[in-house]
C-alpha cells in the first residue's frame, strides 16, 4: 500500500504530522457535530457553547454532549492515528497490531489486571486529589481546582443514567469510543513513535504515559491517570497487539460506570460512593499491588516467550541424491526485535 508521504519518515516528523492530522480531523469532527445538533436537537451553532458550558440547563443538553465527546473521540483522535497510517502507506491492522493473533486469556488478565488495580489506585487518587503546588503557583492551582470542580459538575450530570438507553448509550460513548481512539492514538502512535525516536522502550512508554495524562487537563488526577498510561503501553509493547490495552482502558471506564449504575438503581446492599476520591484501607491497597506487580510479571513472562514454531535453524547443500554434501557456517546469532525495531534479545551467559 503506497501512502502519500513517505513511510520512513523520522519519529518527530511523524509526530508533528499526527498533530496537523488531528487539527484538521477535530475540526471536520467539529463541523460534524454542528451539523448534528442542528439537524437532531435543532440547537444552533451559536448555542452550542452555551450548551457546552452549562449542559445541564438545557433539555438536550445530556444528548448533545454525548454526541459532541463520541464524535470528537472518535474522529479528531482515532481517525487522525488512522489517516497517519494511512498517509504513510500502512494497513491499519499491520500498524497498530503487527504481533496477532494473541491469546484471548492476554486481553482477559489485561482487564482483570485492571479491576484489581482499583485499591492501590485509590490510594494515589487520595493522595494526587489533596496534593499542592509551590506557593508561587497557588494562584494557577486555584483555578485549576475550579476548573477541575466545575468539570466534575458536568460528569456528574452525564453520568445520571435515567434509562437504560441512557447507560448503553454512556458505555459506547465514555467506553468504548476512547478505548478504541485513545488507545490508537495514545499507544499505537505516539509511544510507537517515541519509541522509536529515543531507540528506548521505556522512555517511549514513559513520555506516551505523560502526555496521555496530561492531555486529559485534570492536573489533581495526573499520577493516577500517568500509572494507567505506563500500564496500557507495557501492555501494548509486550504484546504487540493493540486490542490488549484496548481490552484494559475499556474495563478501566466501563467498570466505572457500571458501579455508578448499580449505585442509581441501588441494586448493591452494600453503601459505596463511586464519586468518592478517599483511599481503601492500606491492607486493600497492599494486597491489590501485590496482585497486580504479579499479574503484569505473568503477562510480561508470557507476552515475551519466543513461539516454537518448528522452523529449521541451518541450511544445507543437499546433492541429487538427498545427501549433505557442506557443512554450513556457524549462523549468526539470530537477534529479536520488538514491533517497534528495538533489540530486545536476551543474552545467555
Amino acid at each position: 500500500m503506497k501512502g502519500f508521504v513517505s513511510s520512513r519518515l523520522h519519529p518527530a516528523v511523524n509526530l508533528v504530522l499526527l498533530v496537523v492530522v488531528a487539527f484538521v480531523m477535530f475540526c471536520l469532527s467539529s463541523l460534524l457535530i454542528a451539523i448534528c445538533s442542528n439537524l437532531f436537537f435543532h440547537v444552533g451553532l451559536q448555542e452550542m457553547g452555551n450548551v457546552q458550558q452549562a449542559p445541564q440547563s438545557y433539555p438536550n443538553g445530556w444528548g448533545i454532549m454525548m454526541l459532541s465527546q463520541g464524535l470528537l473521540l472518535l474522529g479528531g483522535v482515532g481517525g487522525a492515528a488512522a489517516v497517519l497510517a494511512a498517509l504513510t502507506g500502512h494497513k491499519l491492522a499491520d500498524y497498530f497490531a503487527p504481533r496477532r493473533p494473541v491469546p484471548v486469556w492476554w486481553a482477559l488478565v489485561a482487564m482483570a489486571l485492571i479491576i484489581i488495580s482499583l485499591p492501590f489506585m485509590s490510594g494515589l487518587i487520595d493522595w494526587n486529589t489533596h496534593a499542592h503546588f509551590p506557593a508561587f503557583l497557588h494562584d494557577w492551582e486555584v483555578k485549576a481546582k475550579a476548573m477541575e470542580d466545575k468539570a466534575q459538575v458536568i460528569t456528574r450530570f452525564l453520568t445520571r443514567f435515567t434509562s437504560l438507553t441512557r447507560f448503553l448509550v454512556a458505555v459506547l460513548v465514555v467506553a468504548v469510543v476512547p478505548a478504541v481512539s485513545e488507545e490508537l492514538f495514545f499507544r499505537g502512535v505516539v509511544q510507537r513513535n517515541l519509541v522509536q525516536w529515543f531507540n528506548s522502550r521505556h522512555v517511549g512508554i514513559w513520555l506516551a504515559a505523560a502526555i496521555f495524562s496530561a492531555i486529559h487537563f485534570q492536573f489533581f488526577g495526573f499520577v493516577p491517570r500517568f500509572v494507567l498510561g505506563l500500564v496500557l503501553g507495557y501492555l501494548y509493547e509486550w504484546s504487540g497487539n493493540i486490542l490488549v490495552p484496548m481490552a484494559a482502558h475499556f474495563t478501566q471506564n466501563a467498570f466505572q460506570l457500571v458501579l455508578l449504575y448499580v449505585q442509581q438503581r441501588q441494586w448493591s446492599a452494600t453503601a459505596f460512593d463511586p464519586d468518592s476520591t478517599d483511599a481503601l484501607p492500606w491492607p486493600w491497597m497492599l494486597l491489590s499491588l501485590i496482585v497486580c506487580v504479579g499479574l503484569l510479571w505473568l503477562l510480561r513472562h508470557n507476552m515475551q516467550a519466543p513461539r516454537a514454531d518448528g522452523l529449521p535453524s541451518h541450511m544445507h547443500t543437499l546433492s541429487s541424491g538427498g545427501v549433505a554434501v557442506a557443512t554450513p557456517e556457524a549462523p549468526a546469532k539470530a537477534r529479536t526485535l520488538s514491533h517497534d525495531g528495538i533489540d530486545i534479545t536476551r543474552e545467555n551467559n
